[in-house]
């Protein structure tokens, strides 16, 4: 099961950027597909975006399309996250996940896959 490291969490003000990392281990990244989840205080866990093994296909939820960008480096076993124009309700706790799963099925239920491996979460507050 792969390992997964998430980095690049912190305070920064409304309007501002920042680039979430999650760093997995192992020599099988690329036949990942990864997504990043969030939980903020009191709510349940939501999707924010998800990519495919190749990098090809990407999926977002409304609330970040436009300002959130996921990428990959398989070489360098890590996913990313961009996050620009923050709005204080960005704030949470941010998750990286992966699965082995297929772009097909990836694409059945809009990215918004059941990840099996998840790691420990980076905190992300944006502030007014």
């Amino acid at each position: 099961q792969v390992q997964l490291v998430e980095s690049g969490g912190g305070l920064v003000q409304a309007g501002g950027s920042l680039r979430l990392s999650c760093a997995a281990s192992g020599r099988t990244f690329s036949s990942y597909a990864m997504g990043w989840f969030r939980q903020a205080p009191g709510k349940e866990r939501e999707f924010v975006t998800s990519i495919s093994q190749s990098g090809f296909n990407t999926w977002y939820a409304d609330s970040v399309k436009g300002r959130f960008s996921i990428s990959r480096d398989n070489g360098k076993n890590t996913a990313y996250l961009q996050m620009n124009s923050l709005k204080v309700e960005d704030t949470a706790v941010y998750y990286c996940a992966a699965d082995r799963t297929t772009t097909q099925a990836m694409s059945l239920y809009r990215g918004q896959y059941e990840f099996a491996s998840w790691g420990q979460g980076t905190q992300v507050t944006v502030s007014s």
